[in-house]
Order: C-alpha cells, then sequence, then structure tokens
C-alpha cells in the first residue's frame, strides 16, 4: 500500500473531514452511485490547511466563533435567507474547480485548484469586516493577495478594472431561480484596489478550507468594503479597461455603488451606517470608516464619497 506523507499530497487528493468522519454515509451513498469523486459535498465540509504562516495583517479583536461565521451567510444561490446557505449549499462541488484569469493581460492562464494555491504563500490574516445590513464579524481567513494572481498574468497598460465572476449552475445551485437578483453574480474593484496589500483571495478560514456556503473554495476579501463586494466561488477574473457591472448595483443603484467603501457618514436609504452589532453580540458599537483601514484612504484622495458610495 502507498503511503503518502502530507508533503506530497495535493489540495484535491484529501478528502473533506466530515466525509471521513461520517464514514458510514458516505459508504452507502458510494454503493449507490459510481465514485466518491461524484458525490455533493456536505456544506460544512473542509479540510486543514498545511504550512500557513501569521500573517501581521490582523485586528486585535475578539474572533467571531466559526459557528456563527459557517450558519448565517448571504449566498443568494443557496438561499435568500441567512440560515439557508448551510443547509443547502452540499450540492456545490468545489472540487474539481478552475479560474480563468484574462481580459487585458499578457499572460492569460487558467488556474486549478492546485496551481492557485502555489501563486504564494498561505498566510492567516485575521479580519473585521461590516455588512451593508449593519451588523459585522471578524474571521481568520487563509489566503495570499489578490496583487500575486494579477502579477502572475501580467496587466497591460490599458487595465484599470478588474471584474470578478462566480460559478453560477443550476444543478448545483437550485434555488438560484428565486435569488431575486440577477446571475452569475459579478463584482468588481478598480486596479489599484485590488493591488493593495489588504485585498486577499481567501482559500480558507479558522486553519480549514472554506465551507461551501462561505464561498468554496476560493473568494474575495476586501475587508474596507461591505461584505457583498467580497465574491464568492470564484470562476473567472477579467481585467478591463471599463468599470465592469455589479450585481447589487444592477438589482438597486440607488442602494448599492460601485465603490461600496464602509463610510459611516453616509447612510443606506433604508437605515443608518454609524453603528454595526458584532454577530453574537447584543450591544452596538460605532462604526469606523473604511472599517477602521485608514491604508486604503490614499485611493480615494480628492474623490467625493458621498457621490461615490
Amino acid at each position: 500500500m502507498l503511503i503518502r506523507k502530507p508533503a506530497d499530497l495535493r489540495y484535491s487528493d484529501v478528502t473533506p473531514k466530515q466525509l471521513y468522519i461520517n464514514r458510514r454515509r458516505f459508504l452507502a451513498a458510494g454503493s449507490a452511485i459510481a465514485g466518491a469523486w461524484a458525490l455533493p459535498t456536505p456544506a460544512g465540509a473542509t479540510m486543514k490547511l498545511n504550512n500557513v504562516v501569521k500573517s501581521a495583517y490582523k485586528v486585535d479583536e475578539k474572533i467571531t466563533p466559526r459557528e456563527d461565521i459557517t450558519t448565517y451567510n448571504n449566498y443568494y444561490e443557496f438561499g435568500t435567507q441567512k440560515e439557508d446557505p448551510a443547509h443547502y449549499a452540499n450540492t456545490l462541488r468545489p472540487s474539481p474547480w478552475q479560474v480563468q484569469v484574462g481580459g487585458l493581460v499578457n499572460k492569460p492562464k487558467t488556474y486549478d485548484l492546485d496551481s492557485v494555491m502555489k501563486i504564494a504563500p498561505l498566510e492567516e490574516r485575521i479580519y473585521r469586516h461590516r455588512c451593508v445590513e449593519a451588523w459585522s464579524i471578524v474571521v481568520p481567513w487563509i489566503g495570499f493577495p489578490l496583487a500575486a494572481l494579477l502579477k502572475d498574468v501580467e496587466p497591460n497598460a490599458k487595465a484599470k478594472y478588474v471584474a470578478f465572476q462566480t460559478l453560477y449552475d443550476p444543478k448545483q445551485m437550485p434555488l438560484g431561480n428565486r435569488a431575486g437578483i440577477e446571475l452569475p453574480y459579478v463584482e468588481g474593484l478598480r486596479l489599484d484596489e485590488a493591488m493593495h496589500p489588504l485585498a486577499l483571495l481567501a482559500v480558507g478560514l479558522y486553519g480549514e478550507t472554506l465551507p461551501n456556503q462561505n464561498g468554496a473554495p476560493i473568494r474575495l476579501v476586501v475587508p474596507w468594503k461591505y461584505g457583498f463586494k467580497s465574491i464568492k466561488s470564484i470562476i473567472k477574473i477579467t481585467l478591463t479597461d471599463k468599470q465592469p457591472p455589479t450585481t447589487w448595483n444592477i438589482s438597486s443603484a440607488r442602494e448599492y455603488g460601485f465603490y461600496s467603501n464602509v463610510n459611516p457618514a453616509v447612510d443606506h436609504p433604508r437605515w443608518s451606517q454609524a453603528s454595526e452589532r458584532r454577530l453574537g453580540e447584543l450591544f452596538k458599537k460605532k462604526t469606523l470608516m473604511f472599517n477602521g483601514y485608514p491604508e486604503v484612504a490614499g485611493l480615494y484622495s480628492g474623490m467625493d464619497l458621498r457621490k461615490n458610495y
């Protein structure tokens, strides 16, 4: 019998932890269909990520419990209620996976999970996040700078924006027809925003790979912007010279601008953004400009942040 050392294993070689633990269900399902690879992955299934370094990018705040982060989600392809994705995202198949990166670049590439995990060393970053719905969280993400991937494909001089697209497969996401928004989900950043060292491509949280409901297998994390900017389950990244469309701006331009920076001085049309409630806590706290990341302020020097909301 061949025994493989951890260093020999690839991301796609490892059985998700919950499948291993619940061996009887796994074997029973395996007898019903040909090959375990064809099974839907349980929504919470994860595996440990090794060789992760601790990053200097972290906030000294209480981390939100993993249970809260994995059971209170916005992922409309799997239902519009916060608890829906944890129940219904088991139909998502996060492996095999490919991310196509192209557009105004010198070296367009298509990455699989193993190659994308080798772009840069994985690091744990503890970020605070602010949802447009006035709640907030603190999450220990695992990932690598978005800038590392963009440098790998070499943006050309015409590139000004980065457009992102999530997976939309009605077979894997049967509740998507009830989402009330156009799918596939799309988002975008200015190129200088995307190149900022805080912008992260996350492949895990709490020391393990991403659960389906949190955007497996790879998602964007932009901590100075409202949460809906951090697109999940990315399959396509395109560099362009024009500002790309974004899903919630298409749905309601009055409520969701392209920039969507956390700005307590600019209220959402239906509620104040001046305060927030940390998930799992009772009392509200003051919302910080740029969500407490002042190092990004230079990206918006001279801009009217009420007009460019």
